[in-house]
């Protein structure tokens, strides 16, 4: 057995190194290993609960919105906070912005540019896809970078500014946008709608939508010669080097439930899908836990915690340990969480199809489709709720209720990630413990107290690497790749 370390990576958000085992031309195990501590959680501990809205957009740049989000959502269950229709439906459009800026960025400058390396150049795509995605220098990636810079002006509309906004409130938003800036969010969708049907699909949002199988999808393609916008591209490139046999895990998808423009109402709903099964099973916070086991924190002799009871106490010269990261688990087992998920949890016949393609698994194939599929399903939505803002009608809740001197609470949104959690406890009128489990901290878990890798630690077993080729590694930042880390979120 030979063992290969692979990193730092680039093209990830923070940091990141995988060392594998390789046996017979395969990866036989894998260790996933988070090397920065930044210790937000032990920040927040003393302070005013309501500092955490200021705190938490920090841990990232590319999703502080998401942990905006979460935090006001504990807040608002914590206080009893009821925001008024307009800033629901604001505040899933500044969402829903940032995770469909989050997917573009992770196709065209994260994912897709490994697929322009010499080690495909006998491949039948290899000229299309190094012209499109190049780095930097790529047909696609500049028109993309603007689409995606006019896009994010939904937040500066919304909530001043991007990232770390203060704007979003466990009673709503701070700014009450007029007319003329529902017509400007109009205007804004109506720009990005056309720059996705010209160049990332090739076709109406609706139709891509509409897709309900790998027949459906492949039609959809087109030919080698005239392949259907980048989405198509991808498609039949997944098709022909077989990505859904790359990056596959026996285990279950999560959501939280993504969007909630209407009080309980969720764009893609809330649940967690078995292998092999069809059916959503509901989805219960309340056994998610953290093992520490394999961590560098002094908490991991005390056992799996839920996140209420969780601490992050750091103990770098912990034996045993290899990562930053905890061990999240629900029922005691992983799962993997991501856009893959949310589809596979909402029901979308295409996702279902992908899977069902992979042996009943997740896969490199499944993940990204799962990410483009997502714009196309959100960008109507989106239109939808700008639609159904009332300019002149409150979109903050006043007056703001008292935060209660003691108390806990928990917040569950959806990233582009996947599914993240901030879990608040507090004591005199101060926070006693704030934890938090990110979407990277879920799919990129070491091993539990029971020796169970992570979703991604199982997900390369099996990975073919030849240790004298380093052009086979490439097989490896696929499906570290395919689900999009951010390493920053993870250690928190």
């Amino acid at each position: 057995m030979r063992r290969i370390s692979i990193g730092p990576f680039n093209r990830v958000e923070g940091d990141l190194e995988v060392t594998l085992e390789v046996e017979g031309g395969r990866v036989a195990r894998a260790r996933v290993v988070s090397p920065l501590y930044r210790g937000f959680e032990r920040m927040l501990e003393g302070r005013d609960a309501r500092d955490a809205l200021a705190l938490v957009p920090r841990i990232c740049g590319i999703c502080s919105i998401s942990q905006s989000m979460a935090a006001a959502a504990a807040l608002r269950a914590f206080s009893g906070a009821r925001p008024p229709a307009n800033a629901l439906l604001a505040s899933a459009l500044l969402h829903a912005a940032e995770n469909v800026a989050d997917h573009l960025t992770h196709f065209h400058l994260f994912f897709m540019p490994d697929f322009t390396r010499d080690h495909y150049s006998d491949r039948w795509w290899f000229g299309e896809v190094r012209d499109r995605f190049a780095t930097m220098k790529g047909a696609a990636v500049r028109p993309m970078l603007r689409a995606r810079a006019e896009l994010l002006h939904i937040t500066g509309i919304l909530a001043g500014k991007w990232p770390h906004t203060l704007a979003i409130q466990p009673g709503g938003l701070t700014r009450a946008p007029e007319r003329g800036d529902i017509q400007r969010l109009r205007l804004v969708l109506h720009a990005f709608r056309r720059h996705a049907e010209e160049r990332l699909f090739g076709a109406p949002l609706e139709e891509v939508a509409a897709l309900d199988g790998m027949n459906a999808l492949l039609a959809f393609a087109g030919e080698r010669e005239r392949p259907r916008g980048d989405f198509g591209l991808f498609a039949l490139l997944a098709e022909d080097l077989d990505l859904y046999r790359l990056g596959r895990w026996n285990g279950a998808l999560m959501s939280a439930g993504a969007y909630e423009p209407r009080p309980g109402t969720h764009l893609f709903a809330a649940g967690v899908v078995h292998p092999g099964e069809a059916r959503r099973r509901p989805l219960f916070p309340e056994r998610m836990e953290e093992d520490a086991s394999h961590a560098w924190l002094a908490s991991a002799e005390e056992g799996a915690r839920h996140p209420f009871d969780g601490a992050t106490v750091p103990d770098p010269d912990r034996p045993g340990a290899y990562t930053w990261c905890k061990a999240p688990r629900l029922a005691g087992q992983p799962v993997e969480t991501g856009a893959l998920a949310r589809q596979a949890v909402d029901g979308h016949p295409l996702i279902r199809a992908a899977l069902a393609r992979a042996g009943d698994m997740p896969s490199v194939a499944g993940r990204v489709l799962a990410r483009l599929l997502e714009i196309a399903r959100l960008v109507p939505a989106m239109e939808d709720w700008v639609r159904a803002m009332r300019p002149g009608e409150p979109f903050m809740q006043r007056p703001a209720p008292a935060m209660p001197d003691g108390g806990r609470a928990c917040g569950l949104v959806e990233a582009a990630r996947g599914t993240l959690g901030h879990w608040l406890r507090v004591e005199r009128g101060r926070l006693r413990s704030y934890q938090i489990i990110a979407p990277t901290t879920w799919n990129f878990s070491p091993r539990d107290a029971n020796g169970v890798p992570g979703p991604l630690e199982q997900a390369l077993e099996g990975t073919p690497v030849e240790a004298d080729d380093p052009a086979s590694a490439v097989l490896v930042q696929h499906v570290v790749r395919s689900f999009d880390p951010c390493m920053v979120c993870t250690v928190h």
